[in-house]
């Protein structure tokens, strides 16, 4: 089956069972998306396909036939330049061990697509987990991203 992970054509010839996460980490050698709970509920794996955040870890290859992934190493421009999340974590420190934040980035860019201002409830509502508690620079970090992608559209 073939797809599109950060804008280059693949062609899966391997076990339509594989969860897209193996498929990332050990086929494309993309380790952004992590391994957590293998439920689907930490977030850890969290990419976006087809433009909605998914958990990579309970998304099989077989349902993944002409779809478009974006990993956390998908989101920079050509020339370099960080997506406006990925600017807001630094800016914000939001980082701490950093496991999660991949996943919670890739949440954040898919909330942000759908939400061009979101409140508090809003962010929390994404659900993603964070080993190191920095929830609070999390919410500033996509708050000062969604300032950024308003800014720079006007």
């Amino acid at each position: 089956m073939d797809l599109i992970v950060n804008d280059k054509r693949y062609r899966h010839t391997g076990e339509a069972g594989m969860p897209l996460l193996w498929y990332l980490r050990d086929v494309l050698r993309l380790t952004g998306a992590k391994y957590g709970c293998d439920q689907g509920d930490c977030g850890f794996c969290t990419v976006i396909v087809d433009g909605k955040a998914v958990a990579a870890c309970q998304t099989k290859m077989e349902k993944m036939s002409g779809k478009r992934v974006t990993t956390v190493e998908g989101l920079a421009d050509a020339d370099g330049k960080l997506h406006p999340v990925q600017q807001a974590w630094i800016d914000e420190d939001a980082i701490m061990c950093g496991f999660c934040q991949p996943g919670q980035i890739m949440a954040a860019v898919d909330l942000l697509s759908r939400q061009k201002n979101p409140s508090d409830a809003d962010i929390d509502k994404i659900g993603n987990l964070c080993r190191c508690g920095s929830y609070g620079r999390i919410r500033k970090a996509i708050k000062r991203a969604a300032g950024t992608m308003k800014d720079s559209k006007a």
